[in-house]
């Protein structure tokens, strides 16, 4: 087997579509950003004095948290093994730095891994490559719970970085062989600086850690970023929408947008920025219109719940998911010859030869499909949300004086009052 050319299995990825990303740590108690050591510059000593001994979940219900998941139309989770600061959720027997040796004394990972099992989705793990807690990881400029340079080059004083590495790859065989099948391995991350500093594939041993995941789980999908040209599934561009098909090396490539519900991953108590639930659901179109997978966060408390800001917009997610998941699952970016319409966004589904019209804005009554694949493929509309019939190219006779540049389009016959959900969509059958 040659480790560097082996692809994980992305079929299933690309016809599930969404997922959830769950950024869980010591810093949900400090609830103002999971990058809190490093923003307020807190000390191993003082973060641990604050938070470690006080972690205690008491409320955490994963199956409430699948259930979530699953009734908003998720088909797969990530969650963070462990984010930046070094603390683990599961009984790892290579640190005391863990769940089970705070208040909540517990493995809190493998009942998560159980209960989404449970309810039919996929299992992906993030496990950070920084971790500003143990003794051997070299600090970097500008990077890391300090606040001068000279306390750096202090803390720095015997640490060996290869060492460190040596626990990184230690984690991630547990991890890949302690939970059964994983379906995602989501590494964060690189950052190699021209200057010479940061963190780059030489510090993590990237290339002998993805041969190890390799023979370990052979199918698992990589994101991308180790540092490595190869190895890598899944492109994942972070906080943004990519304007098209994300590509490398001018190619088309598996992509994953991961996003917040507000500014920040972690439970943030204080962040009014959230945004709404139709503009998520519009989000998750427009990744899906590009070829796309949408990989949405929540930051649950310390205490171990889903804010209610998270569960209303799952909710309403999942609302819409409920009667438009078909111009979802198993879609992507729709054929080049159907001409993407004005505030409109389209899916297609390959093998069913159906593709999705989704209504940005309401039109008044006609609206207009321009070019002849239009004319010539489509053989029947209606309205996804409740299977009623739309009808095609007609108009009131006495109105054609007033049509103009219909003679290549196709006429959509819509209601006058727009249906009651978020995004409506009309659904177009396609023939042979």
């Amino acid at each position: 087997m040659d480790y560097k050319t082996v692809k994980g299995d992305s079929s299933w990825f690309t016809q599930d579509r969404f997922g959830m990303f769950i950024h869980w740590g010591l810093y949900s108690q400090g609830a103002r950003h999971e990058w809190l050591m490093h923003n307020e510059k807190i000390s191993v000593a003082e973060y641990e004095r604050k938070y470690f001994k006080r972690f205690d979940p008491d409320l955490y219900d994963p199956e409430q948290w699948a259930s979530a998941a699953a009734a908003a139309g998720m088909k797969y989770f990530v969650v963070t093994t462990k984010h930046h600061e070094g603390f683990c959720l599961w009984d790892s027997q290579l640190t005391d730095y863990k769940a089970p040796n705070t208040a909540a004394g517990r493995d809190l990972l493998r009942p998560m891994v159980d209960a989404f099992r449970g309810h039919g989705l996929r299992t992906g793990l993030y496990h950070s490559l920084i971790d500003w807690h143990h003794p051997d990881f070299v600090l970097d400029p500008h990077i890391g719970p300090y606040r001068e340079h000279a306390d750096r080059l202090k803390l720095n004083e015997g640490r060996n970085q290869q060492r460190y590495a040596d626990y990184l790859h230690g984690q991630v065989r547990e991890l890949l062989t302690q939970f059964g099948k994983i379906d995602v391995m989501w590494f964060d991350f690189s950052y190699p600086k021209p200057d010479g500093s940061g963190k780059c594939q030489l510090d993590w041993r990237s290339d002998e850690l993805l041969k190890m995941i390799r023979e370990l789980q052979p199918q698992v999908l990589l994101d991308d970023r180790l540092d490595l040209p190869y190895g890598w599934d899944i492109k994942t561009p972070e906080q943004l929408q990519p304007r098209a098909w994300f590509t490398h090396e001018g190619q088309r490539v598996v992509w994953e947008a991961c996003q917040t519900f507000s500014g920040a991953w972690g439970y943030h108590r204080d962040e009014a920025s959230w945004r709404d639930t139709d503009e998520l659901i519009r989000t998750l179109i427009d990744c899906v219109s590009k070829g796309g997978n949408l990989l949405l966060n929540v930051g649950p408390t310390g205490r171990g719940e889903f804010d209610a800001r998270a569960l209303s917009r799952l909710k309403g997610i999942g609302d819409w998911m409920r009667r438009h998941s078909r111009a979802i699952y198993g879609c992507t970016q729709a054929p080049d010859a159907f001409k993407k319409p004005e505030n409109a966004l389209l899916t297609y589904h390959p093998e069913k030869k159906r593709l999705y019209v989704h209504l940005l804005a309401w039109p008044y009554k006609q609206f207009f499909l321009d070019g002849k694949a239009y004319q010539e493929r489509v053989e029947y509309a209606q309205l996804l949300n409740d299977a009623s019939e739309v009808g095609m190219n007609k108009y009131e006779a006495w109105q054609e004086v007033w049509q103009q540049d219909t003679a290549n389009a196709l006429c959509l016959n819509l209601p006058q009052t727009k249906p009651d959900v978020a995004v409506p969509v009309i659904e177009l059958f396609l023939k042979d």
